[in-house]
């Protein structure tokens, strides 16, 4: 995935009321923009670090600007904005780079199912196999030796979607958990036991149960990012 314009560098001051981000750009003017990311970006938002961020000319957003991207420790890239996750799963579906999701014909995005209410990232179908539901979790935080941990925060809504994917897989379809890593520092994923135990617990529940989980990684550059490579998931 490779952004439409280049995104422009920052320094962040603060983020603030989960959403909103204050920058200082390199002529010393200090601006708000819109932070696209719902956790708490653990480790990914410390004040001074270098930030990237796009640009949208629509005049009927309050902040035209959104954040992208982020230095961590003064060596790694990540991709803060969470809403690039989706796009970023199907484009790696669709070149066939998730080797255990190739050759399903069609691919559907947001649909409704499971018995709380959901909607499932992707639901991929072919008259020659059981249908596959894709739910995507985004990591960016990094714990030490290069692993990556999810969730950032405490997080029913993800609980939420393990128990829909248990349910769906007792039923006979496939349950896909993907994480998508947008760091350049994170070689392998786990549960943050140390930050929701109830959700490690219950994803290893649901491995049990024979949902199964995946992690894919990439280059993040300003430029963009592109999924290219497995990598360990660790429980």
């Amino acid at each position: 995935m490779q952004y439409e314009e280049s995104l422009t560098e920052a320094k962040l001051l603060k983020r603030y009321k989960r959403f909103l981000a204050d920058i200082e750009l390199p002529s010393g003017e200090q601006i708000t923009i819109h932070c696209p990311n719902t956790g708490s970006m653990k480790n990914c938002c410390d004040e001074g670090s270098r930030v990237w961020y796009s640009w949208s000319d629509n005049k009927k957003r309050k902040y035209a600007g959104t954040w992208e991207l982020v230095e961590v420790e003064s060596q790694y890239l990540a991709g803060i904005n969470t809403h690039r996750a989706n796009a970023l799963v199907e484009e790696a579906i669709k070149n066939d780079v998730v080797i255990e999701l190739t050759d399903y014909k069609n691919i559907r995005r947001e649909v409704k199912y499971g018995k709380e209410n959901s909607r499932i990232d992707f639901l991929l179908t072919d008259k020659n196999k059981p249908d596959c539901y894709v739910e995507v979790k985004s990591v960016t935080l990094l714990g030490a030796d290069n692993q990556g941990l999810f969730p950032d925060a405490v997080t029913a809504r993800g609980a939420k979607h393990l128990r829909e994917l248990i349910d769906v897989r007792k039923d006979g379809a496939r349950a896909v958990l993907l994480f998508c890593v947008q760091h350049t520092g994170i070689c392998r994923v786990s549960p943050a036991d140390d930050i929701d135990l109830g959700y490690g617990e219950l994803l290893r529940k649901a491995v049990l149960e024979g949902v199964e989980v995946f992690a894919y990684a990439g280059p993040v550059t300003p430029e963009g990012i592109v999924l290219n490579k497995a990598i360990p998931v660790e429980l």
